[in-house]
């Protein structure tokens, strides 16, 4: 099976992140397997994460998103490879010796210690003098607003304060890098998106790197500088938030971040795609002539038009209101395309259907089910 392998000449850099490439390589995976029971779980996995980047590792269970991050943090050796921090071989260096910290889903938190003693734990074990750790005490929960709560007990506090104590406890070490796992995983929607902003700023304020795991692709959209799609052990795509979203590079990546609609398709020449029997022009080049390929449209990007003024026509079967969009099932030439829209049209009204050219993306098909599995950058 082709396998995908990145290093730093293939992560693509765009006009708003260009400022990566004046900063250095923090983290680097170099060839790195991991198996578990002989079931291999990453194969010559290669990543690097450059200095004050937050990086997502993004992708469904048992991607290997999670293992990465436990490798990282020194709770798990490779099988082979190495792991480099700061330019630094650390792969077998033991967790606490390691210049990072790691926030898990399960906060782990002292119930018989008060808030001020559980953060100031670490910061005790290193030995420091009281007066430091009553002054990085403070500063941790001014970052977190949470002044005031050094004596509050844990029992006392909602799921979102004890996941920003967690944070808070973590940062006092004064960490290069910050590891989260999936810590916004067991907080409601309303708590999980404050604590998202709250993780933005602080890496704003903190300046220091986060790598972020996480299967939620809005957490991964909305925090996210850089986001490393996985999936059963291999990177799909590297990019910033709006590549990933706007170029996915497979059908894999374009199903997994939001919705999609996915159509089989024949380039018939440069520029000119067939999709359910119509031809429609689009903006790709190089497929050669009559290819089958792979055709990704963002829901959003299906427009509804008057019958006779579209691509194609159909029938609306079902409406959903979304709050800040109407979302509408339409069968038109015998698939179900999923529409996006702020406009109302009722259930079982004939429609047109158009989309412009920009808005197709065309993607090799896979030759073989292996080959769905990862991206292929030759």
């Amino acid at each position: 099976m082709k396998k995908a392998h990145f290093n730093g000449l293939k992560r693509k850099t765009n006009e708003k992140g260009s400022y990566k490439k004046m900063k250095k390589n923090l983290i680097e995976f170099i060839d790195i397997s991991k198996s578990y029971n002989g079931s291999l779980v990453l194969d010559e996995f290669n990543l690097y994460v450059r200095e004050n980047e937050f990086v997502t590792l993004l992708g469904p269970s048992g991607c290997g998103k999670t293992t990465t991050l436990r490798l990282l943090g020194g709770f798990e050796k490779p099988d082979s490879g190495k792991i480099l921090f700061d330019s630094k071989d650390i792969t077998n260096l033991p967790a606490n010796e390691r210049k990072l910290n790691t926030v898990f889903q399960k906060y782990s938190l002292f119930p018989h210690m008060t808030i001020a003693e559980n953060i100031a734990f670490g910061l005790k074990i290193s030995k420091k003098s009281k007066a430091y750790i009553d002054d990085k005490i403070k500063y941790a929960l001014k970052l977190v607003n949470l002044e005031g709560f050094e004596n509050r007990s844990v029992d006392s506090l909602s799921g979102g304060q004890q996941q920003r104590i967690a944070i808070a406890r973590a940062i006092v070490n004064e960490p290069k890098v910050l590891l989260l796992d999936e810590p916004l995983g067991a907080l409601d929607l309303k708590l999980r998106q404050n604590m998202q902003y709250e993780l933005m700023r602080l890496k704003e304020e903190l300046g220091i790197t986060f790598v972020y795991v996480t299967h939620d692709q809005e957490e991964a959209l909305t925090m996210s500088d850089t986001i490393v799609v996985m999936n059963q052990g291999y990177i799909q795509q590297i990019g910033t938030p709006e590549d990933i979203y706007n170029e996915p590079k497979n059908a894999f990546v374009a199903d997994f971040i939001g919705h999609s609609n996915i159509l089989d398709g024949i380039m018939i020449e440069d520029r000119l795609v067939e999709i359910l029997g119509v031809k429609m022009p689009c903006v790709d080049e190089g497929f050669g002539q009559n290819c089958p390929v792979d055709v990704v449209i963002r829901p959003e990007d299906v427009k509804l038009v008057e019958p006779g003024e579209g691509q194609m026509e159909g029938d609306i079967t079902s409406i959903i209101f979304k709050g800040v969009h109407y979302e509408y099932d339409v069968m038109a030439n015998g698939y179900e395309w999923l529409v996006h829209t702020t406009k109302y049209v009722p259930v079982n009204t004939h429609v047109g259907i158009n989309v412009t050219p920009f808005n197709i993306q065309i993607m090799h098909k896979p030759e073989s089910s292996d080959e769905e599995v990862v991206e292929i950058d030759e």
